[in-house]
């Protein structure tokens, strides 16, 4: 599974004949220098199967650096020894508006993570919102133009949904993950265009795997999105739907072929980057990136 090429395979551009227009983002990181699978907590992980942190760490600043390429401003915050799954930091919280709603996870083994994530936004400048209800952040939380879809089913608690929408004051609209190897809503959804189109009519910007959601929650996508980018099995299966956009380039796993093309057709630009190895971990190119919406 594992490969020593880091760098990306397709190069990052900042302006499109097509009209899709790069947005520069603000993302918080963390250097996965305590990366290894000692537990499980989703079916990517088997502790049996050998990790190599090296190589986790080669494939993660490749990342860093396509981000640095395209402009985007990249925030870091310090790993802490024995929290392996820290790199994973879109899972930390939920942040719009400089408010940081924290992030209360649902397994023992992360629950260090919350307090810790909460330190740096605090410490960054953030308002913070001190979470009630379990939920796990940027990872079943998703911003589309000026509404939130909120995974559930595997991690975050409907009730945080709730808690969402009173942070925010904006339209949460619940979603129910029903495929244990999409336990997280950013493994099968991804955010391609941050607004709405004229008039607030919502564009084509999402991509999403449907046999991931339950019967009504693919209905509410499918009325929401019609025109949306609809993803093959075999693409979601690599993680290529856990990507990050700025409008313009999308940056997704190299083995989700199908997806590279069917983005490709919709005028975006797809930027290769291989996280092989903390996908050993359940983890991808979004799960890496947590945005900071000031």
């Amino acid at each position: 599974m594992s490969t020593q090429n880091t760098a990306p395979a397709t190069t990052p551009v900042t302006g499109s004949a097509s009209g899709r227009t790069q947005q520069i983002r603000r993302y918080l990181m963390c250097r996965p220098e305590h990366f290894t699978v000692s537990y499980t907590i989703n079916p990517w992980m088997e502790p049996a199967n050998p990790t190599d942190t090296a190589l986790a760490v080669r494939q993660w600043q490749a990342l860093y650096d396509t981000y640095i390429a395209l402009g985007h401003e990249v925030h870091l915050i310090d790993p802490i020894e024995g929290l392996p799954d820290m790199v994973y930091t879109a899972n930390g919280g939920f942040v719009i508006d400089n408010v940081a709603y924290g992030a209360k996870f649902r397994f023992q083994e992360r629950v260090p993570e919350g307090p810790a994530f909460m330190d740096w936004f605090r410490d960054n400048g953030f308002e913070v919102a001190e979470p009630v209800e379990v939920n796990e952040g940027e990872g079943d939380f998703l911003l589309v133009g000026d509404t939130i879809l909120a995974g559930t089913g595997f991690r975050s608690t409907g009730d945080s949904h709730r808690e969402l929408g009173d942070v925010f004051g904006k339209e949460v609209v619940s979603l129910t993950l029903v495929d244990p190897r999409f336990y997280h809503l950013d493994t099968a959804i991804s955010v391609l265009d941050p607004v709405e189109g004229p008039g607030g009519v919502e564009k084509a910007n999402i991509a999403y795997l449907e046999h991931a959601f339950d019967e009504r929650s693919q209905a509410i996508l499918a009325e929401r999105y019609p025109d949306a980018i609809r993803v093959a099995d075999a693409d979601g299966a690599v993680f290529g739907l856990n990507s990050a956009s700025d409008g313009l380039n999308v940056i997704i796993s190299p083995r989700a072929t199908g997806f590279e093309a069917q983005l490709r057709e919709r005028g975006y630009n797809p930027v290769l980057v291989d996280l092989s190895e903390l996908l050993l971990g359940g983890g991808g190119i979004k799960c890496c990136t947590l945005e900071l919406r000031r």
